[in-house]
């Protein structure tokens, strides 16, 4: 397991624990926007920390910490993921998955040997423009959509999550979204933020108000529509 950051304590990823996170590096998109630039352009220059120290201290913090975020990167990309999860099953922890959904595979034997508890993904953008916004030039959509359809039908606790660019996201996109997840449990827009880590730094973030404008317009899909990152 090449874990590359560990957050010892966090109230924010695992939403409603006192979590650890973990960081994977590896990811098989290129999402321009992303800003975790290290862990998916050149993870091997990134730091390693050996996993029996991470695991050594989850055992310790057991009876304080309620679960684990485990995200990269993209953490299904990892062959040692499943014994890895199935150490922090064993000390009794919470475990929370932060995922693109293209191993639906991967995602389909972690959910079918109870090993999740929360499932984060991505939805990048619309159906048609997907592959562009990961910075791809091609997708297979179907891995996409069946991660999708399998975390809505799973019963697991779960998020869909888009990060939404002035650049590369329009309110046609929106509405795309609203109509291929329509139902889904809980959605967050999240304002994009940029630092000194994004992959390509030329992007800008909508408004509150363009925010809120795009929630208002969710709502007819779904009950819980929210954003993130906003003041």
């Amino acid at each position: 397991m090449q874990i590359h950051g560990f957050n010892k304590t966090t109230l924010l990823d695992y939403p409603g624990h006192l979590a650890s996170t973990v960081f994977l590096g590896n990811c098989n998109f290129r999402c321009p926007f992303c800003h975790n630039r290290g862990l998916v352009l050149c993870p091997e220059k990134e730091p390693v920390i050996p996993t029996e120290l991470v695991l050594e201290h989850i055992n310790k913090r057991k009876n304080i910490l309620e679960g684990i975020c485990i995200t990269g990167g993209e953490p299904t990309l990892s062959s040692d993921l499943y014994e890895f999860i199935s150490q922090i099953k064993r000390v009794g922890l919470l475990v929370k998955l932060d995922t693109n959904g293209y191993r639906p595979e991967m995602l389909s034997a972690l959910m079918k040997d109870h090993m999740l508890d929360y499932i984060a993904m991505d939805i990048k953008s619309s159906y048609e423009n997907y592959y562009k916004v990961a910075g791809l030039d091609r997708l297979d959509m179907n891995k996409i959509d069946n991660s999708i359809h399998m975390i809505m039908e799973s019963g697991i606790d779960y998020e869909f999550r888009t990060t939404l660019i002035k650049e590369l996201h329009s309110m046609d996109d929106i509405n795309q979204i609203g109509e291929w997840i329509k139902g889904c449990k809980s959605y967050f827009l999240q304002a994009y933020r940029e630092n000194e880590n994004v992959i390509n730094p030329i992007f800008t973030s909508f408004s509150k108000d363009e925010l809120l404008v795009f929630q208002q317009h969710l709502s007819k899909y779904m009950k819980h529509v929210q954003i993130r990152g906003i003041d």
